[in-house]
Order: C-alpha cells, then structure tokens, then sequence
C-alpha cells in the first residue's frame, strides 16, 4: 500500500496552526474563567462594600448604595483591562485613550459633573436632610429627596421643585430645622397716647401664659421704633421649632385681643388733609 508523504513546510505550517489554535483556544478559556471570577468578585466586593457602609449611621442612605456600586464598577474595570492584557492587546494605550475619551466626555458634560460634585458634597457635608425646611438660594421648601443630580423640595403650597445641585451648593443655604428652637418677634404698634409701660405688662402677661414659649431665654417685650403714627412694641420669645408657625399666629390675634380688652389701641397709617382757602368757588364764578 503506497503511502502519501506530506511536505515539511505543509507539516511545519500544520503544526503552527494546531499549536496557536491550542493556545488561543486556552486564552479564550482563561479570559472567560477570569471573566466569570472578576464577576463574582464584583458582586462579592459590592456587598461587602455595602454591609459595611451599612454600618456608617452618619453617613446618606442615598450615597451608601452608590459607593457600593462605584466598587463594583472598579472590580469590572480592573477584570476588563486583565481579559485585553491576556489576549495580548497593550493596555497601555486603552488607558490612555479612555484618559482622553474621558476628558473630552468630562468637557461635554461638565455641567451634569458639576451636579453630581454638588450632590456627593451635599450628602457627605449634609447641609440639610430629608424633612428639613430650607432656604437654597431663593427656593424654599421641605426637602423631599437628595439625588446625585437634582434635589427635590415640596414648597408650602405643595408644589414640587426639582433644582440642581450645583445652583443649590453654590448659594447660601438657610435651615431653618436644623436648631431644635426658634426665635419669634412680633412687632405691635400702640399709640403716643397709650401708656407704654402698661401695654408692655399686657403684651409680656401673653408671652408668660403661652405653654409654648421657653422661659429660657425669657421672653421680653421692648420699644423697638417710634414710627410715623405708632410707639412700634417687639413681642420676642423662643419656642420649639416644631410649634414656631403655629405660636406665631396665635400669638398675632392674642396681642390685637388683649390690647383691645386692656383699652389700648392699635393705630394704623392716616394723613391729614387741609385744605387752604382762597381759590375759586367751584360753584360760583371765578
């Protein structure tokens, strides 16, 4: 039986392709091997990252679970760039293209970066929490839900406001909940005539009998202006911050009862008007 021999160089160019064939076929199986480990070290690293947060009490609700995230997409990156580097390819230059790709996505958007650099600042510094009333730069409202981009506020008339945080972390911020009291002055006119010393005893009687009002600072009733037509008297007080609106109201329609039932009275703006005589009889003839 005659046999067919087979030529060096085809056997040699057999060789190398059964050879790169064995060894590609070995990466493909380690890249997939090292996909699946880096994907479960991910999802390891992520809830390790957050069960220990977990454990921060001070630290947002919201931000725990994205710095968790921001862990796993760490892991991914890491296992990607080892998957490329088995195959051969210079990661080198995939870093620094994405450095580049990043700077160029980084100047596209930097006004949403700026949002989220405003809200991670906002949720580590904690200007303000949820449920806290506020004033953000000329928006006010109950704070509602503090997101990477926006924060949403409820205004008093139960409007929803969503603002970014950029415009809000880069103006002045007033809480007004964040100190467990509040101070209250009420300004009450009287008139010159009225014995000042008298309305003050009746002004101070309402602060003292309010259970809302703390003794401490001790409530006080001062002459703060001589106005165009009234001996302006300040009502100041402190109370709980939870009963501030409410004090406030009652204690307007208490100052303007209990002046009235002493027999003070509360003046409001007048003009005199005098009429000087010497000029044509509008009925009569010039």
């Amino acid at each position: 039986m005659e046999t067919i021999g087979i030529d060096p160089q085809t056997e040699k160019m057999i060789a190398d392709v059964v050879r790169s064939f064995t060894d590609y076929s070995l990466s493909v199986v380690g890249a997939i091997a090292l996909l699946v480990i880096g994907w479960t070290a991910a999802n390891w690293v992520q809830r390790m990252v957050a069960r220990g947060l977990a454990r921060v009490p001070w630290l947002d609700q919201t931000l725990k679970p994205f710095l968790a995230r921001l862990a796993w997409y760490a892991v991914i990156i890491f296992v990607l760039v080892a998957v490329l580097n088995r195959f051969g390819v210079q990661t080198t230059s995939i870093i620094a293209l994405l450095g580049a790709a990043g700077i160029a996505i980084g100047l596209a958007l930097q006004g949403t970066l700026a949002n989220v650099a405003a809200g991670v600042m906002l949720l580590i510094l904690r200007p303000f929490n949820v449920g806290d009333y506020v004033d953000a730069g000329g928006d006010v409202g109950t704070v509602v839900e503090i997101g990477l981009f926006n924060t949403e506020f409820k205004t008093m008339d139960g409007l929803c406001r969503i603002i970014p945080n950029s415009k809000i972390w880069t103006n002045t911020i007033t809480n007004y909940t964040r100190n467990p009291t509040r101070r209250i002055d009420i300004p009450v006119g009287i008139s010159y005539g009225d014995d000042i010393g008298g309305a003050q005893k009746v002004l101070l009687d309402l602060l003292q009998g309010d259970r809302r009002i703390l003794d401490d600072p001790e409530p006080q009733v001062m002459v703060k202006e001589l106005g165009d037509s009234a001996v302006v008297l300040n009502m100041r007080c402190w109370t709980k911050v939870d009963d501030y609106w409410d004090t406030v109201f009652d204690l307007n329609k208490a100052a303007k009862i209990g002046l009235e039932t002493a027999g003070y009275s509360i003046p409001f703006p007048q003009r005199d008007v005098h009429i000087i005589g010497g000029g044509p009889d509008p009925g009569g003839k010039a």
